[in-house]
């Protein structure tokens, strides 16, 4: 069996030469003996090699348009078997790369391995860089959703910045004056096509000047090694440290008990139309974001263009000046200095946001929508042909409070706040819709020690009107009889609402909401003011058939003036419909997120794809 084998790699050495090239490889000499510190190299091309891996695996599902790449990562991420697990590696892969470069690059300085002969592997190296992070930015976009694109534009936004081709250059990259889909299919060109091409060139002649050169070594003559046995170790040693690494990273949200899924987060689907306060840079950028902020005003081009192009110019110009035993120094306090710099201000950048209530908030709101794209995706109707987009556009949860806030919280709240979460100063003047129409806000409603408190009526004209004169003269001195009745009365009108979260009590208690029903026309004489199933002429109060309803909501906002509403008794309730300051379809998400009515499996239980069972919740 042996002599078959080697009868074999004989054979096959005699065609491709592969033993002297083992030889070559693993024979290299290493002046003064094996060094966990040469360790960066071999690490830098396991997370290159894991990068090329997955990015290839990844762009079999991937589909580059703005209609289809949220989707098409999401499939990734909760549908494929398996994949979310390698779309995680290729995310953080890239950003430990940029950690092994930097200190791959300040090894170097240190040990003095830039000056003659090395200088030109040196430029390839800082050249590497700018590449990796040109990868980095061009692949944060490609999700496509609000985190990578609103964090893209505001970094590209910078070319803009750039005096003379500033412009001319932000339009091509970006495809246009526009973020769009020719700017996502130009970063997919970059980021899958033209850079890796320039990386595996310039790498191939890094690693070519390295074995032309050889280790430059900064300690006492010893006995050489070669690279095998021990140094080969040392690099496989390194290479499982990053491993783990990078399994820590993707699964710290189980380790660690945090909120989030495994692997790496996909936000909501980008919206260009809609304001992101939480987008950050990565934080191999966040130095840079707040070192801009030092130059307010028209002074940005020195943050953002002039300084770190001096800081470039001197990098390249490092060799040169490490010639001499004061340039040497320079650089090493230079390099120092850059780094220490670097890890201050994004010390200050993470601080500030830590500090910030509204971006904290902005975060939070990120988050919340992010799980809810994922569930809206995971629900039986799915992604729409429209693109991600259309899931959270068309969903009364997300933009029924936006929506609220922007048009109602001025005199309305929602449980206390703005809809958003948001706790307002100003005193509310209108009643607080939470539950509206739901059986315990009628209840309040009815209720004469509440009708005229702030969470109904008590900052509107209607305090002092008949339902409050109503229910102080004769609510108030109700008998035990009349109370029980009222309460029947209450689920009669409640009922009218079909709410969602009442179908089922309705339907089991319908016979008591139809005795509810004659107790309100006859007995309590509610008809005398209202119309409720009928054409009473003398109703001059709201119309309580369908009261609540989808139908009856939407009317209202449309013109609460309407004489089957309030009429001319309206209290400074605008007419979002007719006066044109909503459309029909924001309407109708306001109604029926104050309905609850909108896709929320009650404690679904979702199956996610390698990620075990998770419970998806609307209050996440």
């Amino acid at each position: 069996m042996m002599d078959k084998m080697e009868k074999i790699r004989g054979w096959l050495d005699e065609r491709t030469g592969y033993r002297n090239i083992l030889q070559h490889v693993l024979e290299e000499n290493i002046p003064c003996g094996s060094r966990w510190r040469y360790v960066w190299g071999s690490t830098l091309v396991f997370t290159l090699t894991i990068q090329v891996i997955t990015g290839l695996v990844l762009w079999m599902a991937y589909s580059p348009s703005s209609q289809t790449a949220w989707a098409s990562v999401y499939y990734i991420q909760y549908e494929m078997q398996g994949v979310w697990l390698l779309r995680g590696m290729h995310h953080f892969a890239a950003q430990v790369m940029i950690l092994l470069l930097g200190l791959h690059l300040l090894q170097v300085v240190v040990d003095n391995a830039y000056t003659a002969p090395r200088e030109v592997n040196f430029w390839f190296g800082l050249i590497l860089l700018h590449l990796v992070l040109a990868l980095s930015l061009t692949g944060y976009l490609l999700p496509w959703d609000q985190k990578g694109f609103w964090a893209t534009k505001v970094a590209t936004n910078i070319l803009i910045i750039a005096p003379g081709f500033g412009e001319d250059l932000a339009r091509l990259l970006i495809g246009g004056t526009e973020y769009g889909h020719h700017t996502l299919t130009r970063f997919f060109a970059l980021h899958a096509g033209v850079l890796p091409l320039l990386v595996f060139a310039l790498l191939g002649g890094h690693i070519y000047l390295f074995r032309r050169h050889g280790i430059k070594t900064r300690f006492r003559p010893q006995v050489d090694e070669k690279f095998w046995p021990e140094q080969v170790l040392k690099d496989a040693v390194a290479c499982l440290v990053v491993l783990a690494t990078l399994l820590v990273l993707i699964y710290r949200n189980r380790i660690f008990n945090l909120e989030g899924p495994l692997g790496a987060e996909l936000g909501a689907p980008a919206d260009p139309t809609e304001p992101y306060s939480a987008a950050r840079p990565e934080w191999y950028f966040l130095f840079m974001f707040q070192f801009l902020k030092l130059f307010p005003g028209g002074t940005e081009v020195w943050g953002a263009i002039i300084i770190p192009n001096l800081v470039l110019l001197f990098l390249f110009l490092m060799p040169l000046l490490g010639r001499y035993k004061w340039g040497h120094r320079l650089n090493l306090g230079a390099m120092g200095g850059l780094a220490a710099g670097a890890v201050l201000l994004t010390f200050m950048a993470l601080q500030y946001d830590r500090q910030d209530p509204e971006y904290q908030a902005a975060v939070r709101q990120a988050h919340q929508e992010s799980q809810r794209a994922a569930l809206l995706a995971q629900s039986p109707i799915g992604v729409p042909m429209g693109g991600g987009l259309a899931l959270l556009r068309n969903d009364p949860l997300t933009q029924g409070p936006k929506l609220f806030a922007r048009n109602c919280a001025s005199c309305h709240r929602y449980d206390g706040h703005d809809g958003l979460g948001r706790t307002l100063a100003e005193t509310p003047t209108a009643s607080d819709l939470k539950g509206f129409g739901s059986r315990e806000w009628l209840t309040g409603l009815l209720d004469p020690k509440q009708f005229g408190s702030p969470r109904y009526f008590g900052g509107t004209a209607f305090t002092n009107g008949a339902m409050a004169r109503f229910l102080r003269l004769k609510v108030a001195k109700y008998s035990p009889e009349d109370r029980d009745n009222l309460k029947k009365v209450v689920l009669a009108v409640s009922a009218e609402a079909q709410l969602p979260a009442q179908k089922q009590v309705d339907h089991q208690e319908a016979k008591i909401i139809e005795e509810g029903r004659g107790l309100l026309q006859d007995r309590l004489k509610c008809t005398d003011c209202h119309r409720f199933h009928g054409d009473q002429a003398k109703a001059n109060a709201p119309d309580l058939t369908g009261y609540g309803s989808r139908e009856w909501l939407t009317g209202f906002l449309n013109n609460p003036a309407h004489p089957r509403f309030y009429g001319t008794k309206n209290d400074r309730m605008p007419a979002f419909g007719e006066q044109h300051i909503l459309d029909d379809h924001a309407i109708g998400l306001i109604a029926d997120w104050l309905r609850d009515d909108y896709f929320m499996p009650e404690k679904q239980q979702i199956e996610v794809a390698g990620q075990g069972r998770r419970e998806l919740s609307g209050n996440q």
